[in-house]
């Protein structure tokens, strides 16, 4: 079906093409080829025409299995969420330890390839992707042990997913210019305190958080308000959606 008569424009509502011969190149490869690229050099690396010379492939074997980039970042992204570890619990009364556990895997999935939080909004159906959907069928199962019916375990999944996605999405920026300027994170403390300690001069709650902010290892505290965010998250869903839950 050309791309132009397609009524939702995605690899996943696009059907896979048929070969009788065995091809050179199968988009497997290409995946793989192009999660490398963009782990390595980030998203304004990425191109069909790069991705083509690191895979010693021309156009046309290409475009037989993805037709253009925004179907190629669909197929990536998936791919990223096949490593997220997917919840699970045969415990009504474990729901809560597996979806924090599923939430750590989730963030540092995304932090492992920071380039994908700059293209989860752009990434058409990736929703629809098998990777996406096993993540989020057991999510919603998982919630549904704890007593959620199913829209209230929508409900929740969407809540947990956009803190996860939002927290990961300013610590991947930060990484990010952490490997740019080739510097620790400490040293990069270092360097910016004076500038920061001025800038707040004038704002005495601010210079009390600085202050004990300054003498805390800044992977640490990364990681304790995550733990904190989540656990405010995971309390607002069980407050909220309670009356929600089935009997």
């Amino acid at each position: 079906m050309p791309p132009d008569e397609q009524s939702f424009p995605s690899v996943w509502t696009r059907p896979h093409p048929q070969r009788r011969e065995q091809p050179a190149l199968n988009r497997e490869q290409i995946v793989a080829a192009a999660l490398e690229l963009l782990d390595a050099e980030g998203i304004d690396a990425l191109s069909m025409r790069k991705l083509g010379t690191r895979l010693n492939a021309g156009a046309t074997s290409m475009y037989t299995h993805v037709a253009n980039k925004d179907e190629l970042i669909e197929l990536v992204v998936d791919e990223v969420y096949g490593e997220i570890e997917a919840p699970a619990t045969n415990d009504p009364e474990g729901w809560r330890a597996a979806i924090t556990g599923c939430a750590h895997s989730m963030r540092a999935t995304l932090l492992r390839h920071p380039w994908i939080v700059s293209v989860l909004g752009e990434a058409g159906l990736a929703y629809l992707g098998p990777n996406m959907s096993r993540l989020q069928e057991a999510m919603l199962a998982v919630f549904e042990e704890g007593s959620f019916t199913l829209q209230a375990a929508n409900q929740a999944t969407n809540t947990l997913m956009a803190y996860i996605i939002g927290i990961s999405t300013s610590e991947a920026a930060w990484l990010t210019t952490l490997a740019r300027s080739g510097r620790s994170e400490q040293e990069w403390a270092d360097r910016l305190w004076p500038t920061a300690l001025q800038a707040v001069e004038a704002y005495p709650r601010l210079r009390s958080l600085y202050a004990v902010q300054r003498a805390q290892s800044l992977s640490d505290a990364r990681d304790d308000d995550f733990d904190i965010g989540l656990e405010c998250v995971l309390n607002g869903v069980v407050a909220r959606l309670a009356h929600h839950a089935a009997p």
